[in-house]
């Protein structure tokens, strides 16, 4: 101390205690001004400092809270103020899951009472260093704690297949918004980045077994896939085969509605012409009906006039002779 003492007097001007001469020292005034301006250079010096783009600092004032440091160049009176600098922007991980950690923290039970093994990663950063610094005494052990806590909750919700199979997208966003709800009313100053997950399986002891349930499963759902896919090919003949006999009986009535229709026209238009000229057209209706019956047979014509006193009847076989003149 004394030591320090006698080069502040030189400093300032006076004389040290060796080299004779005793006395107080004597101060000029261009020793003082020059300590003062050393002074106040040394607590400037003290008093600025920097923060990087991805930082930001908590300025205390006596120990309390003062005001929160921007990226750049910032002033804190030293010794009043005192700051600390917090990486807002680094992403933190925190791994939670049997493969991560070695204890059965990822063991969970499903809604369904079954067990899943799950190992996750909760990837955050810190979005007001206020509240990071001062309301929580140890924020990776309370993020590890609330992500462990709001897994349970979630999977206790959920049953095991959608778990293991399709509804780890969903899990995870839910997961994510459960974690920062909690943090949030917690004041934590944290924030929620995303949540990965890196396995979601059975036990290690009966993963062997589900393993096969799974394949039976999807020998089953292999069997009915094809089980559909014969039933509606079978369906569908059956609604074409359908669909055709509909068709043709359509068809049939057409057919049969018209013939009708074209009968009875054609017998109003006989009873027309029978109106007008009964005997004319009873005759014409005989012959034509003979036409049609006699037409398409074998005739012999006897003509019983030509008969003479013998009883012999002539027979001329027309039938035979055209036939045999065709040949």
């Amino acid at each position: 101390m004394r030591k320090g003492q006698e080069q502040l007097r030189v400093l300032m001007g006076g004389r040290g205690n060796g080299g004779g001469g005793g006395g107080a020292p004597k101060l000029t005034k261009g020793g003082i001004v020059l300590g003062l301006l050393a002074a106040i250079g040394i607590w400037l010096f003290s008093s600025f400092y920097t923060v990087k783009p991805e930082e930001q600092s908590v300025e205390l004032f006596l120990g309390r809270y003062l005001e929160t440091g921007q990226p750049g160049l910032n002033f804190a009176p030293w010794p009043v103020v005192s700051y600390e600098v917090i990486p807002v922007t680094r992403e933190n991980t925190e791994d939670i899951g049997v493969g991560r950690i070695g204890g059965d923290a990822g063991l969970m039970l499903t809604g369904d009472e079954n067990i899943v093994d799950i190992d996750f990663q909760v990837v955050w950063n810190i979005n007001d260093p206020a509240k990071f610094l001062f309301n929580l005494r140890d924020p990776r052990t309370t993020i590890r704690a609330v992500s462990e806590s709001a897994m349970r909750e979630i999977i206790a919700q959920s049953e095991l297949a959608p778990i293991l199979n399709r509804d780890r997208g969903a899990i995870a966003s839910q997961l994510k918004d459960l974690i920062q709800s909690t943090l949030d009313s917690y004041d934590s100053g944290m924030n929620v980045v995303r949540v990965n997950f890196d396995k979601a399986d059975p036990p290690q002891e009966v993963i062997d077994s589900f393993r096969e349930v799974q394949a039976a499963e999807q020998e089953r759902d292999r069997l009915e896939k094809q089980a559909d896919a014969y039933a509606n090919r079978v369906v569908a003949g059956a609604r074409g085969e359908a669909a055709q006999l509909l068709e043709e009986a359509e068809g049939y009535r057409a057919q049969v509605v018209n013939e009708a229709e074209g009968e009875a026209s054609r017998f109003s238009a006989v009873l027309q012409e029978y109106q007008k000229a009964p005997e004319v057209t009873r005759k014409r209706l005989y012959l034509e009906t003979m036409e049609e019956v006699l037409g398409g047979i074998d005739k012999i014509i006897l003509d019983e006039g030509a008969q003479g006193s013998s009883g012999v009847v002539p027979y001329l076989p027309l039938n035979e002779l055209r036939r045999s003149g065709g040949n």
